[in-house]
């Protein structure tokens, strides 16, 4: 059933209406209810670890719709007619009894029940009427779940926070629907503490291709595990959408892609791919390490009910073990170390540690002031956060995870171990000409911002016709451009962004690559293009300067009038293109290019082509 301002078209959008609702009055909607021609259709909600069916939602449908009414603009003008608690109640009620006909009591699965935020509100609502329902139709409380609808306004929080409260108390479970879309946002969030956060459709539609809804998603289901919240993806149509949703540990799954609604309770397993792995960068190069979780290791959590003789026994068995994560359904409550156990827990500060803890489980033991980082977070990163903690927490393992789901530790000493190695292979993909990062620095860090979803501009700066000018001025001036070039690339990006998102690669030769923010970088680029220009006489000298020109010889070794140097820049954008990886872009960035030199003097040219 539903009583939000949504309804389902024969291919699955959901669409809202505005404030004009045509064709319907409160005439219309009390005949429908006493006619009793609402009828339930059910859309299961399926497991991303094995397919199961987790649930069904009950979706509300009218029966020989003659009229062709909408059900978005039914329950619209319902609460503009304050008949929203009888349309809402007779929907809740046509739920129940029909799953119960049905046989959900027999089936391992919940029942998700959409209510209007407006009925909760409404002084008229008959408090107690779902456990009437409920009990009356043998559906256990514990199987059903309210969806409450983060779309509608709420002008009385307290009223509505009680009204939650009741439910829970109860024992029914809460979900926030279409979080995201709507007035409520965090607001409503942090007042439910629900149990359940369904993701509005129009941040998983085509969230394969949209960095930002990527993005936004990924930052949504992470906190929500974080705070031992389940997220459903709703409305997943098409399997890049489904495999991007599962990259991101998103447990519960539903659209039209899965299974479609039905008046029955269909859908009994979903085809739901296996793609959750350690790998956290997209490629490596020579096996070098960038990110946390690539040298996370998975140790074997520990339950908080466990007992304190089942952590010393590991530390005891294990001496290289350092650090035990305390983790329920995938979230991280707390951590023990190996020295501050055995010395505060064990041993205790009259040697009775062990006899007082003895009957305490590990929730009750375990440290709650510990380092959690996601696993897509930089070593450099981590070694800053780390440099701020206090002496006392100096060398604690650090905790990582992956969407907000436990995904290993790392020791202080591997960290170091890491970072002192990346350090080396850094120092010898330098360029030995301008010192700046060469091709392998390059593209891990590409493959790091491509990894991270970061939205960034890649501007590839070619210097003109720069052979004929060495064979004139010679390779010695020839050198001296490239490194003014270098030393010119990384002053500009300093200037325009000091936090150290930008980056100056040497690709070799006279070959630049620049990397920035989108917003920035075509003023980047002018920058660079007018500090270089400003020395050309320098470049080129007075004479040849005040001419314009050079004499010099072409590639056919033919005499050839040459203008004086200048800059292509072509520029490739993440926002405008889903990129996968480093050679994709270096591909879309040689057109590019291209287009820049077909100009005459200096020019920039951003690709601006959408993808099909």
């Amino acid at each position: 059933m539903t009583s939000r301002l949504k309804w389902e078209l024969g291919n699955g959008d959901s669409v809202y209406h505005g404030e004009v609702c045509r064709g319907i009055d409160r005439q219309t909607i009390l005949e429908l209810l006493d006619s009793n021609s609402l009828t339930v259709y059910y859309q299961p909600i399926f497991s991303a670890k094995d397919g199961a069916v987790y649930g069904y939602e009950a979706l509300t449908r009218i029966k020989d719709d003659r009229n062709n009414v909408d059900i978005g603009e039914l329950f619209k003008k319902a609460i503009l007619t304050n008949t929203i608690s009888s349309l809402d109640v007779h929907c809740r009620g046509n739920a129940i009894k029909q799953a119960a006909a049905l046989g959900i009591d027999k089936r391992n699965s919940h029942l998700f029940i959409n209510i209007c935020p407006e009925t909760l509100t409404d002084p008229a609502h008959n408090v107690g009427i779902t456990d009437e329902l409920a009990e009356k139709w043998g559906i256990p409380k514990e199987k059903i779940i309210l969806e409450i609808t983060e779309e509608s306004a709420i002008h009385n929080y307290n009223l509505f926070k009680q009204s939650i409260a009741y439910y829970k108390d109860r024992g029914y479970k809460i979900a926030i629907d279409d979080f995201g879309a709507g007035h409520g946002g965090l607001k409503m969030l942090s007042i439910i503490e629900p149990d359940f956060v369904k993701i509005d459709r129009h941040f998983i539609s085509n969230i394969d291709k949209a960095i930002i809804k990527s993005n936004l998603v990924d930052s949504i289901a992470t906190a929500c595990h974080r705070m031992g919240i389940k997220v459903i993806a709703e409305g997943i149509e098409q399997q890049e959408e489904l495999e991007a949703v599962l990259n991101m540990g998103i447990e519960l799954l539903q659209g039209y892609h899965l299974h479609k609604p039905s008046p029955m309770l269909n859908g009994d397993r979903a085809i739901v791919p296996v793609l959750h792995g350690r790998k956290i960068n997209g490629s490596h190069t020579r096996g070098e390490q960038s990110f946390i979780g690539d040298i996370a290791h998975d140790a074997e959590p520990v339950d908080p009910s466990a007992t304190i003789m089942t952590v010393f026994n590991r530390f005891i068995k294990n001496a290289d073990l350092r650090g035990l994560p305390v983790v329920e359904d995938g979230r991280v409550l707390g951590m023990l170390h190996r020295i501050k156990f055995l010395e505060n827990q064990i041993l205790g500060k009259c040697g009775y540690g062990f006899s007082l803890n003895l009957h305490k489980s590990i929730s009750q033991l375990m440290e709650q002031q510990f380092l959690m980082v996601e696993a897509n977070t930089t070593l450099e990163e981590v070694a800053q956060r780390i440099s701020s903690r206090k002496a006392e927490f100096l060398y604690d393992d650090i905790c990582v995870t992956k969407s907000g789901k436990y995904f290993g530790t790392v020791a202080i000493s591997s960290l170091l171990d890491a970072m002192t190695e990346r350090s080396l292979v850094l120092a010898k993909g330098a360029n030995p000409l301008t010192g700046l990062p060469g091709n392998e620095s390059i593209q891990r860090e590409i493959d790091k911002k491509l990894s991270q979803n970061m939205h960034f501009d890649v501007c590839y700066i070619d210097i003109d016709n720069f052979k004929p000018y060495n064979d004139h001025y010679g390779f010695e001036r020839g050198d001296s451009v490239i490194r003014a070039l270098a030393g010119i690339g990384e002053s500009t990006v300093k200037s325009f962004d000091p936090s150290g998102f930008n980056f100056v690669g040497h690709i070799g030769g006279d070959d630049f690559i620049v990397i920035t923010r989108p917003q920035i970088s075509i003023p980047v680029c002018e920058k660079i293009i007018s500090r270089f220009e400003a020395q050309l006489v320098d470049f080129h000298g007075i004479e040849d300067h005040g001419k314009g020109s050079y004499i010099s010889k072409n590639r056919k070794g033919q005499e050839e009038t040459f203008a004086l140097l200048s800059l292509s820049i072509g520029i490739v954008s993440t926002e405008i293109y889903k990129i996968e990886s480093y050679a994709q872009l270096a591909s879309i960035a040689t057109e590019v290019k291209k287009a820049a030199k077909m100009r005459d003097g200096s020019s920039i040219v951003r690709d601006k082509r959408l993808m099909g």
